[in-house]
């Protein structure tokens, strides 16, 4: 018997909104910050004091210059003071300037454009939209001026020189959705400039098949969703066939990408397809699931040659595509079969051993299971594991890397009502929070981790976001969508 008070905002996969249909993923939200928010809840002020304490252990932790931490704290406090019902809001609009300051303070180009994703995205969900669109403030223009500065190769990473194009790809789908959450989406084609058709003829200067695949099906998705499918298909070129056909040709191609830990190629080929996959669903173009290959098989057959422990970590990416493909109850008939298979990797994988992929596993297990209702199959024990792991990721390269499973957990913690665990002190940490002491191993200045500190930034706006009212429903953008009707004519036995 489970002991540990859970509180869901779900109860399965016909209860998710269309956002978390299109951006259902915790990479997504806290790798590149697209979507934060989800799962509305009402304010819980224990919680809201957590994550102020959390933010201003972290700015002091940090190195000065680390203008996004700063950022990410200062938007975060607005939302939790805006969503305050003991607050007035006389105060608002006078915050507003120096939050747009805060944002162009950020020197990293990339950053500084994801966060004016987040500011517009979060005044969307607010409902203060007007503050940044009105006669003395067009801050659309100056976001997509913010675009242009994203140079190609810049992420210093293990794949240096693999990215290209990648970072201003995965910055323009944040903006653009950022701006139809505004209502402004019209003005991203214009007789003047088509930023769309830019973006996407962006993909071809990607120059490996996985980081393509990856950073292009969440572009299609976002002009899916804004309702510019015809730049996708019907214009001088059809970019899902071209990216499709590029993904056909990873093995040919060979320039893998590399990490820290041990990954198959077959896990390094279905993860684009996937994503790529959640895109045609969202274009609701059924011939692309047979062309230029029989998508759906070639996934199956991909994640059949996935070891499980880490299989999970596609689990969540294959049950969703299929889920908005229609196509989940033919390719996976049991779903209760696979979540018990999913779950079986609970008592296998160690979240002490490295933080990838056995960091963030049980992350994706936990919500997988929260999304399908099947929570019940998670046990109090795999909880306190997965909290009490940190100090265990003690090597060079885990602790550098140690804020990618600790967003995860903070992430799936807050969405199952469980946020506790981790904001309150434990024996494991000598009386401390498990997030007080990750913040306080941080290396000096935060220099050592980098631009991966964001992740936790995000976990953390996330959760400030999402206390706007468990009645907050999706903006008009998200609401109006409706996820196409697949035709399942197709050619060929399935």
């Amino acid at each position: 018997m489970n002991s540990i008070p859970r509180s869901l905002p779900i109860s399965g996969l016909s209860d998710l909104s269309n956002e978390s249909r299109m951006i259902a993923t915790p990479w997504s939200r806290m790798l590149r910050g697209i979507g934060l928010g989800q799962y509305p809840i009402d304010r819980d002020p224990i919680v809201a004091g957590h994550i102020r304490d959390t933010f201003d252990q972290l700015v002091a932790k940090v190195s000065p210059s680390d203008g996004y931490t700063r950022f990410c704290r200062a938007i975060g406090t607005f939302a939790l003071q805006v969503t305050d019902p003991d607050s007035d809001r006389g105060w608002i609009e006078p915050a507003v300037g120096p939050l747009l300051e805060s944002v162009r303070s950020v020197p990293n180009p990339y950053y500084r454009a994801m966060a004016a994703g987040i500011l517009m995205d979060a005044f969307a969900k607010l409902d203060l939209t007007r503050m940044l669109v009105n006669d003395d403030l067009d801050f659309v223009v100056e976001a997509l001026a913010m675009l242009d500065d994203i140079t190609p190769d810049q992420i210093a990473d293990e794949n240096q020189g693999r990215h290209g194009e990648y970072e201003r790809v995965f910055a323009s789908s944040a903006v653009f959705l950022a701006i139809g959450q505004l209502g402004q989406h019209h003005r991203l084609v214009t007789a003047e400039r088509n930023h769309v058709v830019e973006a996407l003829d962006l993909l071809e200067r990607i120059p490996i098949p996985y980081f393509c695949g990856r950073s292009a099906g969440m572009l299609m998705s976002v002009v899916a969703l804004l309702g510019y499918t015809e730049h996708i298909f019907d214009g001088d070129r059809d970019y899902m066939e071209e990216v499709l056909e590029y993904l056909t040709r990873a093995d040919e191609i060979g320039n893998w990408p590399a990490f820290d830990n041990h990954l198959t190629i077959p896990w390094k080929k279905v993860y684009p397809l996937l994503t790529m996959l959640n895109a045609v669903a969202m274009c609701g173009r059924a011939e692309y699931l047979t062309r230029p290959i029989d998508a759906l098989a070639v996934a199956k057959d991909l994640m059949s040659q996935i070891p499980w422990n880490t299989r999970v970590h596609m689990a969540q990416y294959y049950v969703i595509a299929l889920h908005n493909l229609g196509r989940l109850p033919e390719e996976l008939p049991d779903l209760d079969v696979f979540m018990e298979d999913v779950v079986t990797v609970l008592d296998v994988v160690d979240p002490g051993e490295n933080y990838s992929p056995r960091g963030n596993a049980y992350p994706y297990i936990i919500e997988l299971a929260m999304m399908t209702g099947r929570m019940d199959l998670i046990p109090d024990a795999a909880l306190e594991r997965m909290v009490d792991s940190f100090p265990d990721l003690d090597r060079a390269v885990d602790r550098v890397n140690r804020a990618f499973p600790v967003s995860y957990v903070l992430n799936v913690l807050g969405e199952i009502g469980a946020a506790e665990l981790i904001f309150t002190p434990r024996e494991r940490y000598d009386g401390r929070s498990a997030i007080a002491w990750v913040v306080d191993n941080l290396s000096e200045g935060g220099r050592e981790e980098g631009d991966r500190i964001s992740m936790v930034d995000h976990a953390l706006l996330s959760y400030a976001l999402r206390m706007r009212g468990s009645d907050a429903g999706e903006t008009e953008l998200f609401e109006t969508f409706v996820f196409p009707e697949l035709d399942r004519d197709r050619p060929g036995p399935r």
